[in-house]
């Protein structure tokens, strides 16, 4: 479980979060959706551990603020909205240096990674320098080192950029296979029908603060005919 307690983040005199208060259930694919500049990308380095909040508390399996930052991230998988990966090294050199920082051996690092090649259907280019990969092609390589250690947490930032027809459909897949598991998917998005086919609940954020938390089955119940005018309603203005 993830819970933000009236968190704030600042950068210099700019508020980027101001008293943001929401909770995220064990199993559930839970999505934040905004305008640019909403806040999202800074929740999700907040949740990933990789900013410090201004004020507030963040819980993750019930350690506030990552009191133990080793433990909780190892229980997290963590992908940025901007795919980088060392360009000299390949996507299969890349991924097990990330295998790597989380302990796993040798021969579990190998046999995880040939599983989650195959379920990404990577080809032999995993093993070429990372410098002469497209953005689709980093994408799947970050989805990888996010999933190796098969953490119970995963947080996406905008999962779906630079992904061709038939990798967004795996994705979808992998993700709704995650919580069919019992983990926890949260994602970010600019996709509103990407949220509305996979999400089960969605939360709201605009100029740093939380509009609203819907699950998706319930959005007729509101009022509202689908996410898309869900999201308008919430955000413009």
């Amino acid at each position: 479980m993830i819970k933000f307690k009236n968190v704030v983040k600042r950068y210099g005199k700019k508020v980027a979060l101001d008293g943001v208060s929401f909770e995220i259930l064990q199993g559930e694919l839970f999505t934040l959706l905004g305008p640019n500049g909403a806040g999202k990308t800074t929740t999700m380095k907040l949740m990933a551990g990789l900013l410090k909040p201004d004020g507030g508390e963040i819980i993750v399996d019930g350690l506030k603020n990552f009191e133990d930052p080793e433990a909780v991230k190892s229980r997290i998988g963590y992908i940025p909205d901007e795919p980088f990966i060392y360009p000299e090294l390949s996507g299969r050199e890349f991924v097990y240096f990330v295998g790597g920082l989380f302990g796993l051996d040798r021969k579990t690092l190998q046999h995880r990674f040939e599983e989650l090649r195959e379920r990404f259907e990577i080809g032999d280019w995993v093993d070429t320098p990372a410098s002469g990969y497209s953005h689709g092609m980093r994408q799947r390589i970050l989805f990888v080192q996010a999933l190796i250690h098969d953490p119970e947490i995963l947080i996406i930032d905008e999962p779906m950029v630079g992904l061709d027809p038939k990798a967004a459909r795996i994705v979808k897949q992998v993700l709704r296979e995650k919580v069919e598991r019992g983990n926890t998917v949260v994602m970010s998005t600019h996709t509103l029908s990407l949220a509305e086919e996979i999400s089960d609940r969605i939360c709201l954020i605009n100029r740093g603060k939380i509009a609203g938390v819907v699950e998706i089955e319930r959005i007729s119940e509101k009022g509202f005919s689908d996410v898309e005018e869900l999201y308008f309603s919430f955000t413009e203005g």
